[in-house]
């Protein structure tokens, strides 16, 4: 069955950096978008980023734009997601999404604080 498994949240100081990871299995993954989203708590579910099968179309929501990367490595069928400059708004539940599928992980929490 599809399962996608995020990893490399914590807690980071304003301004830091943390790269999360999602592993992917059970469909070809190479074949499929992939995204990644974030909810706060009180808040809706947003999009953080997405990229194309192949990697070569990214798309990035405003507040994150400049200071987080998506990629991804598709022998591996992992997505990434580089977050630099994080600020303490970029707190939240991070979710790795099979883009088009009703797919998601379970999250990993990414708090950043003094």
């Amino acid at each position: 069955q599809v399962r996608l498994v995020e990893s490399g949240g914590g807690l980071v100081q304003p301004g830091g950096s943390l790269r999360l990871s999602c592993a992917a299995s059970g469909f070809i993954f190479s074949i499929n978008a992939m995204g990644w989203y974030r909810q706060a708590p009180g808040n809706q579910r947003e999009l953080v980023a997405t990229i194309t099968s192949g990697g070569s179309i990214t798309n990035y929501a405003d507040s994150v734009k400049g200071r987080f990367t998506i990629s991804r490595d598709n022998p591996k069928n992992t997505v990434y997601l580089q977050m630099n400059s994080l600020k303490p708004e970029d707190t939240a539940v991070y979710y790795c999404h099979r883009e088009n599928y009703n797919s998601w992980g379970q999250g990993t929490q990414v708090t950043v604080s003094s």
